[in-house]
């Protein structure tokens, strides 16, 4: 596939602005969880909606999909779902008398993993591939996923019956992870009047398609970042493996990933170049949920949130500001 051309910023802040809006006509009372699902997008991650039963999580997922128009894969994660179930399996022709692939339900531009924590850790491991390498490999074969590729998936927190906490290097695979939270009186009282007498998702019609999202992604990707911001991520990150609050800091696929939310954050916001106000605006969605709080920081009742809120006050942040 060739490399899709960029476009310019003012385009791209019209199209993510249209993906936005028409997301919130089903998402109510939440911008800025949208914002950061657009952001992941732009920025070729996946995400991971953690939270309790109940408040969007999966609405948020299917909205998405839907409004940038490309093909859709929704995968219920049971505990007897099978890793064949998600990859694809090899099933013997009998006319051709040869093997022929079957692919699996991974094998969509956006895939909405529904309570992926219910699956066991085995089915769980089936993404770890399609996840960095985007490509999926059964019987020693290879096959490529077609860009743009992004996993959404949600999960109940661990504490609820029924579910296998994520393994570390599948949570470290997710770009970013946001809760929704509870919606404002207001916001509630408006999704009763507008969810009770129909359907919002069915009215939702697409306002972008695979090739816009390319385009997007290819604009978003060229955004400069300077040599003092990319070392001020990496301050951040190795801040977190040094920290005595922390059994488990940060990977370098970590600080990848902030750098290019980073750049998709200031694409968004019409820019350029990248600040260190787009990089700490992002650090707890993409670096929270991949660290490990020490026995002592448990005890403390410290979570990993307020450790990064700790070393984010402690970073030095680059002294020029403008990097274009």
């Amino acid at each position: 596939m060739s490399t899709p051309a960029p476009m310019s910023l003012d385009d791209l802040v019209r199209a993510t602005g249209a993906i936005r809006a028409a997301v919130e006509t089903v998402v109510e009372g939440k911008p800025d969880v949208v914002r950061l699902s657009v952001t992941v997008l732009l920025a070729e991650g996946h995400l991971l909606l953690e939270d309790v039963p109940g408040v969007g999580k999966t609405m948020l997922a299917k909205s998405l999909a839907r409004a940038v128009g490309c093909s859709v894969r929704r995968i219920q994660f049971t505990p007897d779902l099978l890793p064949s179930d998600v990859t694809g399996v090899s099933i013997y022709n009998q006319e051709r008398q040869d093997f022929e692939f079957k692919p699996g339900a991974v094998f969509a531009n956006v895939v909405v993993g529904d309570e992926i924590n219910r699956a066991s850790p085995k089915t769980q491991s089936a993404l770890l591939e399609c996840m960095e390498e985007r490509q999926v490999t059964v019987d020693g074969t290879t096959y490529r996923l077609q860009p743009p590729f992004i996993v959404m998936a949600t999960q109940n927190p661990v504490e609820m019956e029924g579910t296998y906490p994520l393994p570390e290097a599948q949570r470290d695979r997710f770009m970013a992870r946001l809760s929704m939270g509870y919606p404002s009186a207001a916001a509630e009282v408006d999704m009763l009047e507008r969810h009770g007498e129909h359907d919002p998702l069915s009215a939702l019609a697409p306002v972008a398609d695979a090739e816009l999202v390319r385009r997007l992604i290819a604009t978003a990707r060229a955004v400069y970042a300077s040599d003092a911001v990319k070392e001020y991520v990496v301050s951040l990150v190795r801040a977190t493996r040094s920290t005595a609050d922390l059994r488990l800091g940060a990977s370098p696929r970590s600080a990848l990933h902030l750098l290019r939310a980073a750049k998709a954050h200031a694409a968004m916001e019409g820019r350029q170049h990248v600040l260190p106000d787009d990089v700490q605006e992002l650090v707890h969605p993409v670096l929270a949920h991949r660290l490990l709080p020490s026995a002592d920081a448990q005890l403390a009742r410290r979570s990993p949130e307020e450790v990064l809120s700790g070393l984010l006050a402690h970073v030095a942040i680059p002294r020029s500001r403008a990097t274009a």
